[in-house]
């Protein structure tokens, strides 16, 4: 793998040459196999946490995990197009829009023991910044090969803290043009809840029930792109324990390798429908 700067990434992807690349701050990675029509992103993936920010930040890192989206990455990085938040979203939340990226405090807890210098927020605003330069420059590029996009908006949600059943998947789309790519949407649902996965875990999924795509990334791509489709696809957490951090790799797998079948079957899909 490559570590490039930004400029160096957002001229590959103008280019259109294929590449692998970590960011040189280590904020996110770039993997571009081919140019195919579609890309798959967590953006919540990431761990890291600068040291400049610890003793400064009152949630230990297992309460920064628990909030996190681990694992989402190891879920699609067998697709040509993926790209990765290295950073954990208490540095600076990628799916947040500029003004409100950098939390005061996380689900009503306090985040840090004192305000963030200008520039420690600097810092992470430019990550921020970065890292939706290179999306733009990447979705502009797919569009302009293919005509349109698919993005593949991947991310977890811990559902044990819900009083109420709720779906293993769950797809959010009141900011997507429904008029347009309802249909696709459905099926996209609908393709989810066929999996079958291990350690009897049963597979459902639903639109809008426990969120309903609100994310900046969603909401960035669809405002300045007409004709690509942002599926806001959230698995609940039934691939680890969310009390103790366990992981279950051979849960992971089993969505990793579904996907592997489903994701082309709605790319193909897509590509053949009239949007």
């Amino acid at each position: 793998m490559l570590r490039l700067s930004v400029d160096n990434i957002i001229s590959s992807i103008s280019s259109g040459v294929p590449f692998e690349a970590v960011c040189e701050d280590y904020s996110f990675i770039v993997k571009i196999e081919r140019y195919a029509p579609y890309i798959c992103a967590a953006v919540h993936d990431g761990h890291q946490f600068r040291k400049s920010l610890w003793d400064n930040c009152l949630h230990t890192e297992y309460e920064r995990w628990y909030e996190e989206d681990p694992c989402t990455k190891a879920m699609v990085q067998s697709h040509p197009i993926l790209i990765q938040g290295c950073d954990s979203r208490f540095e600076y939340d990628l799916n947040r829009n500029p003004e409100t990226a950098i939390y005061t405090d996380a689900w009503g807890k306090q985040l840090w023991k004192s305000p963030l210098s200008p520039e420690e927020t600097q810092l992470s605003m430019l990550k921020h910044n970065n890292f939706y330069r290179v999306v733009h420059t990447l979705v502009e590029k797919i569009e302009t090969i293919h005509g349109k996009a698919i993005v593949f908006d991947m991310h977890s949600y811990n559902w044990k803290r819900w009083d109420r059943e709720v779906p293993t998947w769950n797809l959010g789309t009141v900011n997507i043009d429904n008029d347009r790519f309802g249909t696709l949407a459905a099926s996209w649902n609908y393709k989810l809840g066929t999996m079958q996965l291990p350690n009897g875990i049963v597979s459902t999924s639903k639109i809008n029930d426990t969120f309903q795509g609100n994310g900046h990334f969603l909401k960035y791509i669809t405002q300045n792109f007409d004709n690509t489709l942002v599926l806001a696809t959230e698995i609940a957490k039934v691939y680890c324990d969310e009390y103790d951090g366990t992981v279950y790799p051979e849960v992971v797998r089993s969505v990793e390798d579904q996907l592997k079948e489903l994701i082309p079957l709605q790319v193909k899909e897509f590509q053949e429908a009239r949007v």
